[in-house]
């Protein structure tokens, strides 16, 4: 690609991922954030929970003075707590969408206005229509909720049998379930990465083509497909890491799919670009976050010059 990426795209990166310490919401946020903030390869960054009310103010301050875009992922909330957002079970189904509830205040405060999470386990074909039900009556609670905040949902599509087991899931059900939320939340969209394909047991050719009329954010990552190597289902390893499936040619052609797909396009017409997202995470402490971070972005430069 002979222009550059910042015509078609805002890159960012997923914050807790690329320093893990700040996965459970506490940790050195400021530090890590800054570190992020003030590198303008990034034109955004996808922030988590963040426990303490005056550390959020801190964040915040960078984040303005930086001049950064930023959106919440609630995916950590909910999966380090074991919630489930489409259980069966009305208790614990509620205490998912409570916590998100809580997503949604943090990110507000913030100014944040997309929100992400990821659905709750698949139960099986017996109860998966129960489950989408379940679903898609929590997504509509949290989105009135979020939208009286100026705030929309994304839901991120994992895989269903191997690492996170999530009811969604297949891409082709992730489309057809936006369609369903979208005649009452026309904001709503789903985020497609790179990292899960595979784990989907699908190309990103058919992935990206079953989501191009949902997709709001991109995420482009890795992952081992071997049960019998390290970094084996859903953690994110860098790109390089022996026995991954995507480096360089597996994320040059993410990128000529996108372009397929049209999710990257020329700004004409456009409210803002649309998101792409390292999500890459240190998989030992001789891994520094710095490094890992470097070597995403080098990956990205050479595989856009091949897309």
């Amino acid at each position: 690609m002979n222009q550059h990426w910042d015509n078609y795209c805002t890159m960012s990166i997923v914050h807790f991922m690329a320093f893990p310490a700040a996965i459970t919401g506490e940790g050195p946020m400021v530090e890590s954030i800054s570190k992020i903030a003030g590198d303008p390869f990034f034109g955004g960054i996808e922030i988590g929970w963040i426990k303490d009310a005056q550390e959020r103010a801190r964040v915040k301050k960078v984040l303005e003075v930086a001049h950064i875009g930023v959106r919440y992922a609630a995916q950590t909330a909910l999966t380090l707590q074991k919630l489930n957002i489409n259980s069966l079970d009305e208790t614990q189904r509620m205490r998912a969408v409570e916590q998100l509830f809580r997503s949604v205040d943090e990110a507000a405060e913030m100014g944040i206005n997309r929100v992400g999470f990821l659905s709750g386990i698949d139960p099986g074909e017996a109860d998966r229509p129960k489950a989408l039900d379940a679903l898609a009556k929590s997504v509509k609670q949290v989105g009135s909720y979020a939208q009286d905040k100026g705030i929309q949902l994304v839901l991120e599509t994992f895989d269903y049998d191997i690492d996170k087991k999530c009811l969604i899931g297949p891409n082709d059900l992730a489309a057809e379930f936006c369609r369903r939320i979208r005649q009452d939340f026309p904001g709503f969209g789903l985020l497609c990465d790179l990292s899960h394909v595979p784990l989907q047991h699908e190309t990103s050719a058919f992935a990206l083509t079953q989501l191009k009329d949902c997709l709001v954010h991109i995420h482009v990552g890795n992952c081992v497909l071997d049960p019998k190597l390290p970094g084996y289902g859903d953690l994110h390893p860098r790109f390089g890491w022996p026995g991954g499936v995507n480096d360089v040619p597996e994320l040059a052609e993410f990128i000529r799919d996108l372009f397929a797909v049209g999710y990257l396009a020329p700004e004409v017409g456009r409210q803002e670009k649309p998101w792409v997202g390292f999500e890459v995470k240190p998989q030992s402490p001789d891994e520094p976050s710095e490094m890992v971070i470097a070597g995403a972005k080098r990956a990205w430069k050479e595989a856009w010059a091949l897309a």
